[in-house]
């Protein structure tokens, strides 16, 4: 192998090492739920979560891969130190917060290290104003769709079923769970496996290895492994904070949080935007707890993590753009 290659492939396992952490740190996301309401022991519940990450390869397209890799970063100005380095940006900052408990975006903290780096290459001209704007907006809008579905879904819910019996009511849902919980690895899967596509496919290209950016099968299929891969380890801190510390959840708000918030990735999905499916589903779980009342969820909490949202691309940023001046420098 030479050691142009030997460098190529070295980048592709750090790509998908972010890939893996990012299946561990959002494993709360699609699974918090499913456990906490005790639908799934927690060991069969990132099995379920897993499969589906990796069946959404065949389900989802590459929309946002093109974003990712091609409509927010001026190719030019990519090179094989600016994507080590952003993957650097992610991976740092998905490892502390993992420590702390807080879940937050994986996929921002990939645009954040991936955009501080190129801007630490090239500067404010590497960014391309137009792949973001869609982008910035979600940020600010995935919770709030996530809330506001969630809260509409358990009012219509509990609305149609009013007349049922309690225990009746739960069985239902406990069954219901599994198909919302699938539904909603699905999408993370779609969406965030994407992202790891971008930035592979995006690094093929400008190393000259394929002529226009499309992406290969093989990077579809390893990227939804290594997704899933991570999903399988679950990061149990993080499950703790969205599963009980933002508010309780029964069988029916677990499956009106994961359905709103499934409905919602799937959809920007398909349209080729890169959202938060973190933000997504925390806003859901919000909304649900909201219909009971408003001090049913925990604003404490929930103000914490919008804190650490807020963080995430301008620190990621920042880690991304030392890393690039290391990464240079030694090389």
């Amino acid at each position: 192998m030479s050691p142009d290659l030997a460098v190529l492939v070295v980048i592709i396992l750090v790509a998908l090492c972010f890939d893996f952490l990012n299946g561990f740190h959002d494993a709360a996301n699609s699974i918090a739920t499913v456990v906490s309401t005790r639908v799934l022991s927690p060991q069969k519940a990132v099995v379920w979560a897993a499969f589906f990450n990796f069946v959404a390869a065949f389900v989802l397209g590459t929309h946002v891969a093109k974003t990712i890799g091609s409509g927010m970063i001026d190719l030019h100005v990519v090179t094989r130190e600016v994507v080590l380095a952003g993957l650097l940006g992610a991976i740092f900052w998905n490892l502390v917060t993992w420590y702390y408990g807080l879940p937050v975006s994986s996929s921002h903290a990939l645009i954040g290290g991936y955009a501080g780096a190129a801007v630490a290459k090239a500067g404010p001209a590497a960014i391309l104003a137009a792949g973001w704007t869609k982008t910035l907006i979600f940020i600010v809008l995935s919770p709030a769709m996530g809330a506001l579905l969630g809260f509409l879904l358990t009012v219509g819910v509990t609305w149609i079923f009013r007349n049922w019996h309690p225990f009746r009511l739960d069985q239902l849902f406990r069954r219901m769970q599994l198909v919302s919980a699938g539904l909603y690895s699905l999408g993370h899967g779609g969406n965030d496996a994407q992202k790891t596509m971008g930035v592979i496919t995006g690094l093929l290209v400008t190393s000259g290895y394929l002529q226009k950016f499309e992406v290969p099968l093989w990077v579809i299929l390893i990227s939804h492994a290594a997704i899933a891969f991570g999903t399988l380890f679950g990061g149990w801190r993080i499950v703790k904070t969205m599963g009980t510390r933002i508010t309780k959840l029964q069988p029916f708000g677990g499956f009106c949080a994961e359905t709103a918030a499934a409905v919602s990735i799937v959809g920007v999905t398909l349209g080729g935007i890169p959202v938060s499916t973190t933000h997504t589903i925390t806003g859901a779980i919000i909304g649900v707890g909201a219909t009971r009342r408003l001090n049913a969820v925990k604003w404490g909490v929930a103000g914490s993590i919008v804190w650490a949202w807020v963080l995430t691309i301008p620190i990621s940023a920042l880690v991304g753009a030392l890393a690039y001046a290391v990464v240079r420098f030694l090389v």
